[in-house]
């Protein structure tokens, strides 16, 4: 599969989600080849920033524990994916209209934080403003990726109110999984 490919998942029901759930990768897999390199990408450039920016960022953001909280935060995300999968699972098979799999089910919890592992980037520029900015379109992507996942993994067709619906649940879920971590990053 292309990058172009990848781009355009949270686009369309229809592209390249065949194709990913064709190839049926386990979920070790998934862990080591997606999730484990994109998980390192925020605690990584949140180290830098917090090490290299300092009050220039944020008020108070150069007297903080980097090392500890980047940890933190990378340990958190992996253990975020696995409970993500199980809850994508259990949240759409806990509808009669909607069935999706253990590896599908991994396969949307992997793919959907993407857009939120690659907007940590902006953190290669000092503003706050542009880094909410990024962090605040990535989760609309995530969402609408989701939401074309569940569509194209479950056979649904377009505007379906039980994909919507599913989707919101596991939408919430996941905000309030970021929204933990960033209470991490914060607290320490």
């Amino acid at each position: 599969m292309n990058l172009i490919t990848v781009v355009r998942l949270p686009f369309t029901r229809s592209v390249g989600w065949k194709e990913l759930q064709q190839r049926h990768p386990s979920i070790p897999l998934l862990a080591w080849a997606i999730v484990l390199p994109m998980s390192l990408l925020p605690p990584l450039l949140l180290y830098y920033a917090g090490t290299h920016y300092g009050d220039e960022f944020v008020a108070g953001f150069a007297d903080r524990e980097w090392r500890f909280i980047t940890t933190i935060l990378f340990l958190a995300e992996l253990l975020t994916f696995f409970v993500m999968g199980w809850l994508i699972h259990a949240v759409v098979n806990g509808t009669r209209e909607l069935s999706i799999d253990y590896h599908d089910a991994y396969l949307l919890a992997a793919l959907a934080p993407l857009p939120l592992w690659s907007s940590a980037i902006m953190l290669l520029i000092p503003s706050l403003l542009l880094n909410a900015l990024a962090v605040l379109v990535a989760l609309g992507i995530s969402c609408i990726l989701i939401y074309h996942g569940l569509q194209a993994l479950c056979r649904r067709t377009d505007e379906d109110v039980v994909t919507m619906s599913a989707t919101y649940t596991i939408m919430a879920a996941g905000v309030l999984a970021w929204g933990l971590l960033m209470a991490i990053v914060w607290a320490y």
